[in-house]
């Protein structure tokens, strides 16, 4: 029984791994930023910036150090404008072609973004936030004493993953996700797995790791 279970921990392995192969946005130092951004004025009249006032503003950033910024404007009109931008600890740039050089100041963590003081939501893709469970796993690594893989992403950015064996033992994960485009990580406090995933309508999410050789199909709950 402990040989068959020991095929249940390669799995927890293969899900994750803290030795896994980086991808693009693993490398990216600055994780928690890539994604998109959603600041809304409290007051009615909007806020004002440079003579103009705001009412919502969005802003994308990408691993490639590329970015998307739209800005609402009380009377209606939109301004928007992309370009690269540069970042360290304390400091973003934005760089856009025709315009003078933007530099700002902002605090970042999993899903709280603050920039010149105004505080930033972060937002999931539509669908992937809930409880999921598995209908079918396989791969090269998956056991077949592997009785079911669950998983919890919240709208917030943290997530819980658990596995069970046949035998009823469990391994729990608890942490922080971030993705982009079509790769989402699990970040946890003793490492960090990154793999593949699509959503088939509202109730259908399929993770991959080509690395790994494993595809899980999970059912929302």
């Amino acid at each position: 029984m402990m040989k068959k279970f020991g095929f249940f921990w390669i799995f927890i392995l293969s899900l994750f791994s803290v030795n896994s192969i980086a991808d693009d946005i693993t490398e990216f130092d600055y994780p928690f930023l890539l994604g998109n951004w959603y600041w809304f004025s409290n007051q009615q009249d909007g806020i004002e910036s440079e003579g103009e006032k705001y009412r919502a503003m969005h802003v994308m950033f990408k691993s490639d150090y590329q970015f998307a910024m739209r800005l609402l404007r009380v009377d209606g009109k939109v301004e928007q404008w992309t370009g690269n931008y540069d970042i360290d600890d304390t400091n973003i740039t934005f760089i856009s072609p025709n315009e003078d050089d933007q530099m700002h100041s902002y605090l970042l963590n999993y899903n709280r973004f603050v920039l010149d003081g105004a505080h930033f939501t972060k937002l999931a893709p539509e669908h992937l936030a809930g409880n999921w469970r598995t209908k079918t796993i396989s791969g090269q690594d998956v056991a077949d004493n592997i009785a079911e893989f669950a998983l919890s992403l919240r709208p917030d950015f943290l997530f819980s993953a658990e596995i069970s064996n046949q035998a009823g033992k469990t391994k729990e994960h608890r942490g922080v996700y971030y993705l982009e485009d079509d790769q989402i990580v699990l970040l946890y406090e003793d490492g960090q797995q990154d793999n593949q995933f699509v959503l088939n309508g509202n109730n259908t999410l399929t993770l991959s790791n080509e690395h790994f050789g494993m595809e899980a199909v999970l059912r929302r709950e």
